[in-house]
């Protein structure tokens, strides 16, 4: 896949079509409303800025791409998005670990409530369904992940939410970690491109 073909098909997966129909978009030259991935990648791109993972991690969270719990009142959320090196490789089999707060504001201690990994597929893509997370005291809204390429350094980050007042209060808020969202149907598509400290 050219670099050309394969940000345009990473685009239409943000717009929330199927895989399956990605080929067929594309053979017809047209493209829905698309969802820009950010960072937007660009050779010798800078890795993604790292944080600090918080008290609530835990390992061996079970592997699983819907995070989402029975009865949340939570808003609904798919995070899609791409792992890539700094020369804009896609990264296959990447390892991608997903945990937040709870529609409540609370972390789950105890189990694995809103907590979860993945691996990126052959064109290093991925895609959670979860809730916004409610917000807690001290903290804007936020997801924490982790992500490593096989035999890779780890990358231990949060992810932001665009508009959020508590944006401006929280020290450890960072622009460069700012997903991009739009409205989708009653919930919210998000997109974050993950760019790994590889060539």
């Amino acid at each position: 896949m050219d670099r050309r073909r394969f940000l345009r098909t990473s685009g239409v997966l943000a717009a929330g079509l199927s895989v399956a129909g990605v080929d067929d978009v594309l053979a017809q030259g047209a493209l829905p409303q698309e969802l820009a991935p950010t960072p937007e990648c660009r050779d010798n791109h800078e890795p993604t800025v790292r944080q600090g993972e918080g008290p609530f991690f835990k390992p061996r969270s079970p592997e699983r791409a819907d995070l989402r719990e029975a009865g949340a009142r939570g808003r609904p959320v798919e995070l899609s998005g791409v792992v890539l090196t700094r020369s804009c490789r896609p990264v296959a089999r990447a390892l991608i670990d997903l945990w937040h707060a709870d529609d409540a504001g609370d972390y789950d201690n105890t189990g694995f409530r809103y907590s979860g990994h993945q691996y990126t597929d052959a064109d290093g893509r991925f895609r959670f369904r979860t809730i916004v997370p409610a917000l807690y005291p001290g903290r804007t809204r936020h997801y924490h992940a982790k992500v490593q390429a096989a035999g890779g350094r780890l990358l231990t980050t949060q992810l932001y939410f665009p508009d959020e007042a508590g944006n401006r209060r929280d020290g450890m808020f960072r622009p460069e970690l700012l997903m991009r969202t739009a409205p989708s149907g009653d919930g919210l598509a998000a997109w974050f491109d993950f760019v790994l400290d590889m060539r």
